[in-house]
């Protein structure tokens, strides 16, 4: 099942695949019991519990869903933990009510969706929100921080408390970002906690994943490769390495990449 979703989205990355399910399905990489139609349903039974609070016009229905997301139900972001790998696990999020910006956004998404209320995903420098789309008016919210209204001002003062940075807002940074590069970003997101805690196991995975979504970037594959390497996995880590070095031959880290190759062949000359 998630092969054939990836493989969607790899081919086409706005594909209309239910964003939920894949962030479900990925998430049983790390929960192999993981029961995800339970999970589904749960969602279901939020978006029926959420129509009573979608009346009227727009920004009306996007404040009565964050009302109930966030203050009846009790959803939040982690502030405390923030780089906790469980806030990026859909599950653990409906679990625990606790998420990062993408998962929360999300879990809005996929209730918007059983809802006939079409909330996309604003992939903003540093930090990701929604926004609703209906008849020509659009709405921004934030879930992260409870469900906030954000203006487009407001929305460059977010960017630049959270890199440091001023990043002026233009119609392309509020577009709609394809439900593919959502889930890269996901992705992106483990690999970036998983490789600071040097749990490279977990890396390799999360690395494998994202070559199904992008299997024609050759730097996945040498991170690919590396990452196994360090993981103790120095045969499989071979044939991604000397793919790399074969697709590029004249790259700029060629040098160390042929270093981790020959780490590899002599790990795995040392097993023989």
């Amino acid at each position: 099942m998630l092969d054939s979703l990836l493989e969607q989205l790899a081919q086409d990355p706005a594909a209309d695949v239910d964003l939920a399910a894949v962030a479900l399905h990925l998430a049983v990489d790390e929960y192999p019991d993981l029961d995800v139609a339970v999970y589904l349903d749960r969602v279901a039974d939020l978006a029926d519990r959420a129509r009573p609070y979608l009346g009227g016009r727009l920004e009306e229905c996007v404040t009565g869903l964050c009302r109930f997301l966030f203050e009846d139900e009790g959803f939040a972001g982690n502030t405390d933990h923030y780089y906790d790998p469980r806030n990026s696990h859909l599950n653990e999020v409906l679990d625990r009510k606790l998420g990062i910006p993408i998962t929360l956004c999300v879990l809005a998404m996929a209730i918007g969706r059983h809802v006939e209320l079409n909330i996309v995903g604003v992939g903003l420098p540093g930090h990701f929100v929604a926004k609703a789309v209906r008849d020509g008016e659009e709405v921004l919210f934030d879930p992260f921080h409870g469900g906030d209204v954000l203006t487009p001002e407001s929305c460059e003062e977010l960017v630049t408390a959270v890199t440091g940075r001023s990043f002026p807002i233009t119609p392309e940074l509020l577009a709609a970002m394809p439900t593919g590069l959502i889930v890269v970003r996901m992705l992106n997101n483990l690999r970036s906690i998983y490789t600071q805690q040097e749990d490279f196991s977990r890396v390799a995975r999360v690395l494998g994943r994202l070559r199904q979504l992008v299997p024609s970037d050759e730097a996945l594959r040498r991170d690919l490769g590396a990452a196994l390497l360090r993981s103790g996995k120095a045969g499989p880590a071979i044939d991604h390495l000397r793919a790399y070095l074969e697709a590029i031959p004249h790259a700029a880290d060629v040098e160390e990449v042929r270093t981790l190759l020959g780490r590899a062949l002599a790990d795995v000359a040392r097993w023989n």
